[in-house]
């Protein structure tokens, strides 16, 4: 990583590298003034501005598979460009090649040029495996058979894998499967980073889910007695999804892109004619919030980011943050109408002492509208001790552990959610083979999922800071960051099948 008082001439040695000496300016270097040619900015100001020069060329080197333009499509400088050695964003261009996962690492450097005031720009990069696995899925849950029955214990597992550049020519070529008990999920995805010429970029995807999802938190009851004997204690919805999105982004800078997604997908579900079951002590009807039978989703969504992490796994500064807003409309021949409007930031922090890391996550989101239940907010993507959807299928029938005795063990999805967390990470290794780090961590932090009627018509039970859907989360584990990609080793979901007091309104 870069320290903070690194000379301006050079930037970048990676973790657990040696800093390269700076490069001596020129002797025909000139200062520069904003608006003012660098040949009177030397007179205009008594204070030295920046040190510039013209760009001459810019080389690539080390790129064996890469090809040149992919690299340079990703370099806001172009020759004949005024280049300021102390602009944040030469800085944060090393940061997005490094997020770009091609390469282990990239250095900047500056040799003189061919003409007097003229300078080359040279970028070393050192290429890694490409052939990446995103994320793999292990874990244990609680669900229900077919029938809303309770089972203790059910495995689950997935992979993502991706070439992240194909050929060499940055396109990604991704797909990943998810498996559960009677539970299937597919996914297919393409980024092309210049299919549209230099700043603009597309992603697609297809989708293929075969899943289950349960409901009802306790004395669940069926309209047609028939239809589970004994009473089961959950009601089931089985449902598939088939479609998929496709995307168009630009490049607003070097850390910002906007983008703008259509997605489509066919919707068929089942489940019993009619349940209820007890919320609080107060049985009520349970909304599944799916149309029955066939039914179609079809949302335009608009995504702005900024990403200025140092680095793609194990960032040690900068911030990753996205505003993100969708709309389904019947003139889209949706189905479904509703609107989304969501706000995710994290910061880093490198702290003084040894080299440790502070996150701080935030997250604040709302829907408006009907949004079917795996469009809405779950409690297990915001509680550490359960699993959370991944390829957006629920594995868990369980309520969230309910540390602090609130309505939230009522909640399962919602329309409303927000999380304030903290995490603390240690190095432990740092590597340059098949392992180039590995970071232990801990987090702690709180949550709350609701929709309208956790408002409107809270269960009798609940009575002053009770009815605030609030409950507290934590984790502790690894982050190991591989040739074949990072992995996250966390231990709260197993922690989560701790009895733990507070499940109930009265504590039980």
């Amino acid at each position: 990583m870069v320290p903070a008082d690194a000379p301006a001439d050079t930037w970048g040695a990676g973790p657990g590298e040696s800093e390269e000496p700076a490069l001596s300016p020129p002797p025909n270097a000139t200062r520069a003034v904003p608006g003012r040619e660098p040949e009177v900015a030397a007179a205009a100001s008594e204070v030295a501005p920046p040190l510039v020069y013209t760009l001459e060329a810019i080389e690539v080197r080390g790129n064996a598979r890469t090809q040149s333009r992919v690299v340079l499509r990703y370099v806001p400088f172009r020759p004949g460009d005024v280049f300021d050695v102390d602009d944040p964003e030469v800085e944060l261009t090393r940061y997005r090649l490094l997020g770009t996962g091609f390469f282990k690492d990239v250095q900047f450097s500056l040799r003189k040029g061919s003409r007097r005031g003229q300078v080359v720009l040279a970028i070393e990069v050192v290429e890694r495996n490409t052939i990446i696995v995103n994320d793999v899925w292990l874990g244990i849950s609680a669900d229900a058979d077919t029938e809303g029955h309770a089972r203790p214990l059910t495995a689950y597992g997935g992979v993502d894998v991706a070439e992240t550049n194909l050929f060499g020519t940055g396109i990604t070529l991704g797909s990943a499967i998810g498996l559960g008990q009677d539970q299937l999920a597919l996914r297919l995805r393409f980024l092309d980073p210049a299919f549209f010429g230099r700043g603009f970029m597309t992603n697609g995807t297809l989708l293929f889910n075969d899943a289950r999802d349960f409901f009802g938190n306790a004395g669940v009851l069926y309209a047609d007695p028939e239809q589970a004997s004994p009473p089961p204690e959950h009601a089931v919805v089985r449902y598939e999804r088939l479609g998929g999105s496709l995307g168009v982004g630009r490049d607003l800078s070097v850390a910002a892109q906007a983008w703008l997604y259509y997605r489509f997908e066919a919707i068929d579900a089942s489940y019993p004619l009619a349940a209820s079951h007890r919320r609080g002590s107060r049985v009520e009807p349970i909304d599944f919030d799916v149309i029955r039978g066939r039914s179609v989703l079809s949302a335009l969504r608009a995504t702005l980011q900024l990403d200025t992490r140092d680095h793609p796994f194990l960032p040690t500064r900068g911030w990753f943050a996205t505003a993100t807003s969708e709309v389904a409309v019947a003139p889209l021949g949706s189905d479904y109408g509703y609107q989304r409007l969501e706000l995710a930031a994290s910061r880093w922090w490198r702290l003084p002492y040894k080299s440790h890391v502070l996150r701080l996550e935030l997250f604040a989101g709302a829907i408006t509208g009907s949004a079917p239940f795996f469009e809405q907010y779950y409690v297990g993507d915001f509680s550490d001790f359960l699993p959370a959807r991944f390829l957006s299928v629920n594995h868990d029938r369980r309520p969230p552990p309910n540390f602090l005795g609130t309505q939230i063990v009522e909640v399962r999805y919602g329309t409303y959610a927000a999380k304030l967390n903290l995490e603390y990470r240690i190095p432990l290794y740092r590597g340059q083979r098949s392992v180039f780090g590995i970071d232990f961590f801990s987090s702690a932090g709180a949550y709350a999922v609701a929709s309208a009627r956790e408002f409107q018509s809270p269960p009798p039970d609940y009575a002053g800071l009770a009815l605030v859907p609030l409950d507290l989360t934590a984790n502790v584990g690894f982050r190991v960051d591989t040739k074949a990609g990072g992995f996250v080793l966390a231990f709260s979901n197993i922690l989560g099948f701790i009895p733990v007091r507070g499940e109930g309104p009265a504590g039980e």
